[in-house]
């Protein structure tokens, strides 16, 4: 049990160095608005605008980033299933499309998805996204599922067979929930490196963060405090989903010990 758990030293310098992070990112979010603020009345009714409109591009990036995440994990168990089926009319379908949507650029799907398809089928840019996301990261999603129930003890399965359970019962009774403590560090790092690149979304006209921001930046003409406090939102959103992960990834830790 104590090689399953980890360093308490590593844990406490990730913990300062999560909280000094987080702590500079407050003060710098504070900061900025309140610099300007002393300079001059236009650019402080500038900042409020800001100030005014992030919160709905953080919602919209937040939204993208857990439908998105949801999608793909959904996406990823299937495929992950589907490859370690022994029927190869299940395991080349599902490999092929692991192989084509780890070639096609996240960027490249998203405008292929709303514009190319948008021609034969409208749908709304918000649900492209997630769609777009939700295709893009299952592929990769779906070699952590087959990796992660592949490193159960094939004996676990066998065990829970000679009990009288299916193959079915076996699956999600005993392998999955015993491979979650090699899953969930991973979907975990995948749903962080999805955050950031939500912002991909707003070349779809969908008012995120980066498109916030933008549209700031190009009205004002206040093109290095924008970005830099656009960097900073990412920064802290990235930094309190991660301390969510540790600690999911933490009590599977110590429930699978």
């Amino acid at each position: 049990m104590k090689k399953l758990l980890p360093n308490p030293e590593r844990i406490s310098s990730q913990t300062w160095a999560w909280n000094i992070a987080v702590l500079a990112s407050i003060l710098f979010l504070i900061y900025l608005p309140s610099k300007e603020a002393l300079s001059t009345s236009e650019e402080a009714g500038g900042y409020l605008e800001l100030l005014f409109l992030l919160p709905a591009g953080i919602f919209y990036t937040l939204v993208v980033t857990f439908l998105g995440s949801f999608a793909a994990i959904l996406v990823g168990l299937l495929v992950g299933l589907g490859k370690l089926s022994k029927n190869p009319i299940i395991r080349f379908p599902v490999s092929l499309y692991t192989e084509i949507l780890r070639g096609v650029p996240l960027l490249v799907l998203l405008f292929y998805i709303y514009y190319a398809l948008g021609e034969f089928v409208h749908m709304p840019a918000l649900l492209a996204a997630v769609g777009g996301f939700g295709f893009s990261y299952g592929a990769y999603m779906a070699d952590v599922f087959r990796s992660g129930i592949e490193a159960v003890p094939k004996e676990q399965g066998e065990a829970a067979r000679s009990l009288g359970m299916n193959e079915k019962q076996a699956l999600t009774q005993i392998i999955i929930p015993q491979s979650m403590r090699t899953i969930v560090p991973a979907i975990g790092n995948q749903t962080l490196g999805m955050l950031k690149d939500t912002s991909l979304v707003s070349v779809l006209a969908i008012s995120d963060i980066l498109r916030v921001g933008n549209e700031y930046a190009t009205k004002h003409f206040n093109f290095f405090e924008t970005y830099t406090y656009v960097a900073l939102t990412y920064l802290l959103l990235t930094l309190l989903l991660s301390r969510v992960v540790h600690k999911l990834e933490f009590r599977y830790r110590i429930e699978n010990s």
